[in-house]
């Protein structure tokens, strides 16, 4: 196998956190970028290079990218992992905080994809790999901007693949399920906040109560970052890799019911 340069964003918790752990102990030299630096301690003992980066700073976005070009003088794989969730009605929401939804998951990977391309080209090599959601196909009710965001980042994924592929660049989207990690911690309290008193009180109750006890299931984060892998290590990686709880079954839902009988499943239980 050979060792890669990887940069992995979103690196201090969850998915990001445990790829980087992952991609180490196979060999790869890895890059953990994220706000949290504190939080990449084990990843720094581990032999990785933790990296503080907001992905709302293009100062940030640079720094980053250019320090492992510095010192590696390649990039071999970019996964584009950090992200936010934003849970409100549509007429709820400030659009302030759409623009920052879009901004962390759409606008800072575009970025990083802007800022390694020309090292990958020259190269004529590497791979870009994108943790998307199935999300990035589905909308369920009160999640309009981040469904939005990951269907434009599936978009972005899919032209994006098509204009690199005559350099030798690979183009990879993660579709996660229902994955047990603290990204969702915060939903039914901004459920609450944002549409609990409104128009949309009651159908927002529903779905906090229903994050509150409906994560069981989710699958652990290893199923994500062992598709992260494989698609990296591959010669010929696949376009997508839906993993985890309900991912498959969800998107089969949803690509073969009709528009309305899909909107009545996905808004059965906040009928009750």
């Amino acid at each position: 196998m050979t060792t890669k340069v990887c940069l992995v964003t979103g690196a201090s918790s969850g998915i990001g956190h445990a790829t980087a752990l992952e991609l180490l102990s196979a060999g790869h030299t890895v890059y953990g970028a994220a706000r949290r630096v504190e939080k990449m301690d084990d990843l720094r003992e581990a032999g990785g290079r933790p990296l503080k980066m907001d992905a709302r700073d293009e100062g940030d976005l640079r720094r980053a990218v250019g320090t492992v070009l510095d010192e590696q003088q390649r990039i071999d794989v970019l996964v584009n992992n950090a992200g936010t969730v934003l849970h409100g009605a549509i007429e709820d929401v400030p659009l302030d905080s759409a623009r920052d939804q879009l901004e962390v998951n759409l606008l800072a990977p575009a970025r990083l994809v802007q800022l390694v391309l020309p090292a990958m080209r020259a190269r004529r090599s590497g791979a870009i790999v994108n943790v998307s959601s199935i999300g990035g196909e589905i909308a369920l009710p009160l999640g309009a901007w981040y469904y939005a965001s990951k269907h434009a980042l599936e978009a972005f994924s899919d032209t994006l693949r098509m204009e690199v592929q005559p350099f030798g660049i690979d183009v990879v989207i993660i579709q996660p399920g229902i994955i047990k990690t603290e990204f969702e911690d915060r939903t039914s309290a901004q459920l609450r906040e944002i549409s609990g008193g409104g128009a949309y009180g009651a159908m927002a109750e529903a779905m906090a109560r229903q994050g509150e006890t409906g994560l069981g299931d989710g699958s652990d984060p290893s199923v994500v970052v062992d598709a992260i892998r494989r698609a990296i290590e591959s010669d010929r990686p696949e376009t997508r890799y839906a993993v985890g709880h309900l991912a498959e079954k969800l998107l089969e839902l949803n690509r073969t019911l009709p528009d309305r009988e899909f909107d009545e499943l996905a808004t059965r239980s906040t009928k009750n």
